[in-house]
């Protein structure tokens, strides 16, 4: 109880500082109260002929001065309670508006709004370190919605979901950037460990994917950037992937191609 009644009183000072008020102003006159009466000296009052109050009366004060005293640091710890349990609940709401904000709601993965915003944040961290950003789109996926319609383009999307979630390793942040595309942000990885990562994807599309008794043979093409070495800003980082990807959307099947394999052509065809 007393770590309890120290947190509320930590937390709200001016309320606290104003029951201290009362709860001194009614030991002040219990106080005065016990100088008039002399009940610290009620062994002598008890034995007295000119006494203002009984013990039965001292005794009662007393437990009146006591309760009063308990009673403000109950209400004060009832308030701390309920405020406590109210702001609890407005923050579970808020957590859970800020999750559904950044997650897309049919394969639970981060959305499109929660990859920018670490795309964003990776470009203004001043730490070093190399990682890797992959736009990856879908191939054959559209033959799945124009023939099966859209409820099992959803399957398809969210086995795909799972089996790139697999995949990846725990420390990549995952996204469908809408429709059929998903992107995949890789931290701490060099050009060879980033080829690695986005092997693993590919691979995990290679068998067929079973919705109602249908099999439907989904690929995938990555386009892949390296930050900082290909980009220094979340615009240069989405256009060079999207480049990438186009490239490897070309090859008519699943295929992982890097912005800086693109630019390493480049200079061989102008030499």
């Amino acid at each position: 109880m007393r770590n309890s009644l120290l947190q509320a009183i930590a937390r709200n000072p001016w309320a606290s500082a104003q029951d201290g008020f009362l709860a001194v102003s009614v030991l002040a006159v219990g106080l005065l109260l016990a100088i008039e009466f002399d009940l610290l000296q009620y062994g002598y009052e008890m034995t007295g002929h000119e006494r203002h109050i009984t013990l039965m009366e001292a005794i009662a004060l007393t437990a009146l001065l006591a309760i009063c005293i308990s009673a403000f640091v109950a209400r004060r710890l009832s308030e701390e309670h309920r405020e406590f349990s109210m702001r609890d609940e407005r923050d579970d709401v808020m957590r859970e508006l800020r999750d559904q904000a950044t997650r897309d709601e049919l394969t639970g993965l981060a959305n499109r709004r929660a990859m920018l915003a670490a795309l964003k944040e990776l470009c203004a961290a001043e730490t070093a370190g190399h990682h890797a950003f992959f736009l990856m789109d879908l191939n054959g996926f559209k033959r799945v919605n124009d023939g099966y319609g859209h409820a099992a383009g959803d399957s398809v999307l969210t086995v795909i979901a799972e089996r790139l979630r697999r995949v990846a390793r725990p420390s990549d942040l995952l996204a469908r950037f809408g429709g059929d595309e998903f992107a995949v942000l890789a931290y701490d990885v060099d050009q060879a460990g980033a080829e690695a990562v986005g092997q693993r994807f590919i691979a995990a599309l290679d068998s067929e994917i079973q919705v109602e008794g249908v099999a439907h043979r989904i690929g995938v093409s990555i386009g892949g950037v390296l930050v900082p070495d290909d980009c220094g800003s979340v615009q240069q980082i989405l256009a060079k992937a999207d480049v990438a990807m186009y490239r490897a959307k070309a090859t008519k099947r699943s295929a992982l191609v890097f912005y800086c394999s693109l630019d390493e052509q480049s200079n061989a065809f102008s030499a």
